[in-house]
């Protein structure tokens, strides 16, 4: 490990602002000992009026790190693929074995934490190839194209390799991206579920019952062998609606005869994170101001924190009822249905705007209000359509929102890009999915990988692949082809 901490973000010059790139930094913090290390990291877009720990914090632009582009893997092991390494390489279809420009073949041997060169058809990578595949045989790889199957196909295996055996999902595999994030798992765990991988779904559900907190939250991030957060970012309140509703949607695809008993193993955690969900409900039944999917906090409630929220807490009733504990399943759905009645009253006058004061603009997280997050209420598709438009940018993707205190800058990001096509899936408007869908595959990179973001020449950029844009692609796809993606209910 580098001898300053690995972080996520960093702010850079103005003359890239908005910017955000991974650093490797140290310095004195104030109230920890002379000469430790300090983790510099970006919580906050350019003027944002933040409360985080990092506020002002910044690395210069000499000690950016360039991020990966792809993967070599072994399934316990991951190595990250360099430009240089790419140039001119593709992967062998169905595999993490790269077939260089030379013609040689570079790949992670099993037991092995390097990569090696092999000449072309090696016995060795020949069986790490027919690995590959046959575990993307035992599942489903959705997509009604050869395109879009081919897509699904190297975000699964990227999910896969970013995934680690104790559960932890890293959010890609360059610094300040190895580390696992509660809401990225999350959506790893459904996408893994309706797939047809039902032991990497759970695992990860695992990882989050180990790494909750006492109180029944989660830090922002851990580190990948579970030991904790590697900084001091605040921890964010949308992780106790992102964990229930993914342990749902596993159990809605688990195998029948094992889901009850495996799902009582997790009920613990889910009861500690639906009850401090249901605890943190206001008069308004609104949560408090909490950092969420920006990881910024803001002076009110944002949609961002409320509709995941509501999400899990509709989720864990109804996983209460499956285990017939009729007072928890009461008690969740009771404050599901004032959350939601809160949103109905303070959100969609507004159309569901980041925040309730109206005043930091669109947030491309109005789509956690459809499925397969939540029942689409009435006002939702005008709201969708409204947020898209605001939030387009001229290369064809989106920023995460518009806060005129905040800019994003002139690159598209591909989760919040996504989360429009999975919740136009989700409401039935498959053409209009397909469109965005399409887009976001357009900009993989020369290896097929689903980057962070796209630049303002439209072309791929930071850290690829990202475990969060493959698996909003893959369930995105799952729906497009008809397959079972519903929300969670609201019970009565």
């Amino acid at each position: 490990m580098p001898a300053a901490l690995l972080v996520r973000w960093a702010a850079v010059t103005a003359s890239v602002a908005s910017v955000a790139l991974p650093v490797c930094v140290a310095a004195s913090p104030a109230g920890r000992p002379a000469g430790g290390e300090r983790p510099v990291f970006f919580v906050r877009p350019l003027g944002h009026q933040s409360l985080g720990d990092a506020e002002g914090r910044y690395a210069p632009l000499s000690m950016l790190v360039a991020p990966t582009v792809g993967l070599l893997s072994n399934t316990t092991a991951a190595e990250g693929v360099t430009p240089a390494v790419a140039g001119g390489a593709r992967y062998v279809e169905g595999s993490h074995v790269l077939r260089l420009l030379s013609g040689r073949w570079r790949y992670l041997p099993v037991g092995r934490t390097a990569s090696v060169v092999v000449a072309p058809e090696d016995p060795a990578a020949r069986l790490r190839i027919a690995e590959s595949r046959a575990w993307l045989a035992a599942g489903r790889v959705p997509g009604g194209s050869p395109a879009r199957r081919a897509a699904a196909e190297r975000a699964l295996l990227a999910m896969r390799a970013l995934l680690r055996p104790n559960g932890a999902m890293a959010a890609g595999w360059s610094p300040g991206w190895m580390y696992s994030w509660p809401r990225d798992s999350s959506f790893a765990s459904a996408a893994f579920a309706h797939t047809g991988h039902d032991a990497e779904a759970y695992r990860i559900l695992r990882y989050s019952a180990a790494t909750q907190r006492a109180d029944g939250t989660w830090d922002a991030r851990t580190e990948l062998d579970g030991s904790g957060p590697p900084d001091a970012r605040l921890w964010q309140l949308d992780a106790n609606g992102w964990v229930p509703w993914a342990t749902w949607q596993w159990y809605l695809t688990a195998p029948p005869a094992t889901r009850r008993a495996r799902l009582a193993a997790l009920y613990p955690m889910i009861r500690k994170a639906a009850d401090r969900a249901a605890a943190s409900l206001g008069a308004d039944g609104l949560p408090p101001a909490s950092p969420d999917y920006w990881e910024v906090m803001t002076t009110t409630t944002n949609i961002g924190t409320a509709a995941p929220l509501l999400a899990g807490l509709n989720a864990a009733a109804d996983l209460a009822g499956e285990l017939d504990r009729p007072a928890d399943a009461a008690r969740w759905s009771g404050a599901a249905g004032r959350l939601s009645t809160g949103i109905s009253r303070r959100f969609a006058p507004l159309g569901y705007q980041r925040t309730v004061d109206g005043r930091h603009g669109r947030d491309s997280a109005v789509a956690f209000m459809a499925p397969p997050f939540n029942a689409a209420p009435a006002g939702l598709p005008r709201a969708l359509d409204t947020t898209y438009e605001a939030l387009l940018l001229p290369n064809g993707g989106l920023t995460p929102g518009n806060d005129p205190t905040a800019p994003w800058g002139a690159n598209a990001w591909t989760p919040s890009t996504s989360f429009f096509a999975l919740a136009w899936a989700g409401t039935g408007r498959t053409a209009r999915a397909g469109q965005v869908l399409d887009w976001v595959l357009a900009k993989r990179n020369a290896l097929g990988e689903l980057p962070e973001k796209v630049d303002r020449a439209g072309r791929p950029s930071s850290v690829a692949p990202l475990a969060w844009t493959g698996s909003i692609v893959v369930l995105t796809l799952v729906a497009l082809d008809g397959g079972v993606l519903p929300a969670p209910p609201l019970r009565p």
